[in-house]
């Protein structure tokens, strides 16, 4: 298994996705779509306006559309991934900070609502207090409120 300080070799396949990746949000790629459009719109009294020369835009386009349509979900991927990769080392090396956020991302949905939930109620707490400035891991503002509380009573 590779180490984080010697990362594994990239595939053939990987290599060659970021770099039609990279060609594709380019200006020159953009530069080069708008020319084959044109040059298919310039070509349309040649042939007559036919079935054939439309279907031959209509073609090329959707074959290139549905093609893109993966590269870009691998790419979005990759970068939700990295996201929440460095998310989870602000989580992990931030004292205070709630680490049973880490790998959030793989929480059911149910999980995710009762978190949602929890900091709603952290923020209503918050509200409460009257000080926005203030911000707790859930553990730090369950444990103050409760301190809060005790303090009041007495």
């Amino acid at each position: 298994m590779p180490t984080p300080q010697t990362p594994a070799p990239k595939s053939v396949f990987a290599r060659l996705a970021e770099h039609i990746t990279q060609f594709v949000g380019s200006t020159l790629a953009f530069c080069l779509a708008v020319g084959t459009v044109l040059v298919w719109a310039v070509t349309g009294p040649l042939f007559h306006y036919s079935e054939t020369w439309q279907l031959v835009i209509n073609t090329g386009t959707t074959i290139i559309t549905f093609l893109m349509v993966f590269l870009i979900q691998r790419a979005q991927n990759k970068d939700s991934l990295v996201m929440h990769l460095k998310l989870n080392e602000l989580l992990a090396a931030t004292k205070g900070a709630s680490n049973r956020l880490i790998n959030a991302q793989d929480f059911t949905e149910h999980e995710i609502q009762l978190l949602h939930q929890y900091f709603c109620l952290l923020a209503e707490k918050a509200k409460a207090d009257r000080d926005l400035g203030k911000t707790h891991s859930v553990e730090e503002a369950e444990e103050n409120h409760a301190e809060k509380r005790a303090a009041h009573r007495v």
